[in-house]
This record gives structure tokens, sequence and C-alpha cells, in this order.
């Protein structure tokens, strides 16, 4: 066993317990849900905090934060799934949750560029913002339509990972750049993949209705 897999291991046991822990205490999954959001906040008020002078200190105390809140993103479904408390509503909290976090941490970005006076990176900023929402919509209304829609590459796990590395390594301006072009071409690919699985559909319904 190398001491990889040996880390792994003891991780996995560690995360074990403290989910045996947490539904032997009969929390909400739901509310480890939130708590996500509420740590997300603290990384977003961080982003905003920081200017010239605590810019990079403020930005690694923020990423070490959203490695944080991955902790409740591990443990709020297997809680669920610990208490037999699986629903659907809890899925649905869980994505809406997850699309305030992400706005989050982007919106103490805007702050940070708007109090720099950086007007080109507010707008991109901006745009990273609504690209990563559009990313989760296409799928969500291309899923209600068709199904499945697992197409793209920029999902929240890359999001999350490319902030982090742009916080820690001082690097967000290249890393917003990077996120709304994939994130934009990942809108794209599911637009078209849509396209291809609805229009024979439709197609089929239009030739029946004429036939009709």
């Amino acid at each position: 066993m190398t001491w990889t897999s040996a880390f792994g291991r003891g991780c996995g046991v560690l995360l074990d317990a403290i989910v045996r822990w947490l539904a032997l205490a009969r929390i909400n999954p739901n509310v480890l849900t939130f708590l996500g959001l509420v740590v997300n906040t603290i990384a977003a008020f961080l982003f905003g905090y920081a200017n010239g002078s605590n810019q990079a200190r403020m930005f690694r105390y923020a990423a070490l934060v959203i490695i944080g809140s991955g902790f409740f993103d591990l443990v709020d479904g297997r809680v669920a799934r610990a208490n037999n408390q699986v629903t659907r509503f809890g899925g649905f909290f869980d994505s809406v949750i997850d699309r305030y976090s992400d706005a989050s941490q982007f919106f103490g970005l805007l702050v940070y560029y708007a109090r720099g006076d950086r007007f080109f990176y507010v707008v991109l900023t901006a745009f990273v913002m609504v690209s990563a929402i559009m990313v989760s919509y296409t799928r969500a209304r291309a899923e209600s339509l068709i199904g499945s829609c697992r197409v793209g590459f920029m999902e929240r796990p890359e999001r999350l990972v490319l902030v982090i590395i742009g916080a820690l390594f001082n690097v967000m301006a290249p890393v917003l750049w990077v996120i709304a072009v994939l994130s934009t071409i990942t809108v794209i690919h599911r637009i078209r993949y849509t396209y291809t699985r609805t229009a024979p559909v439709d197609r089929a319904a239009a030739k029946a209705s004429q036939a009709a």
C-alpha cells in the first residue's frame, strides 16, 4: 500500500466517522447544505474585503474557506442516506444552494474589482457569474426534455478548483478568463446537444400533425 492510498483510506475512515456522528445527532441534511452557503459567504466577504495591501493574503484565506466549504458538500448527501432522509426536495434544495454559493464567490470578486476601480474585470466577473449559472440551467432545462445532458466540461467542481487555484496563487484574472471561455463553450455544447436530441422528435411530431 502506498502512502497516498493509505492517506486516502484514512480520510475515508475519518469522513465515515463524521457522517455517523452527524447521523446520530439527527442533524437535518438540509441544514448542512445551508451551512455550506454560509461558509461560502464568508469567502465572498474575504474577496470583497481585499485591497492592494492585503489582497494576496485575503485571497488565500478565501481559498481555504472555499476548501472548507467542500466538507458540507461531501457530508450532506451521505447524512441524508444514513438517516434515510433522501428526498426530492433535498436534491432540489442542494442545487439551489449550490447556485447561491457559486454566485456569492463571484459577487465577492465583483466587490473587489469595483473597489479597485477595475471596470473591465467587474464586467468579466459578472459575465462569469452569469455563465456559471447558465451551465447549470442549460443542463437542468435540457434534462427536463431529454432525460440526460451531461455533455460539456465546466461543471461546478471544475469551477471551484479553478477559483481555489486563482485565489491561492494570486492568478484570479487568468482564471476568470478560463472559466468564462470554457463555461460559454459548455453552454453552447449543451444547446447544440439538446437540439440534436429534440429536433428529430419535433420533426416527427410536425409530420404527424400534418398527416392528421
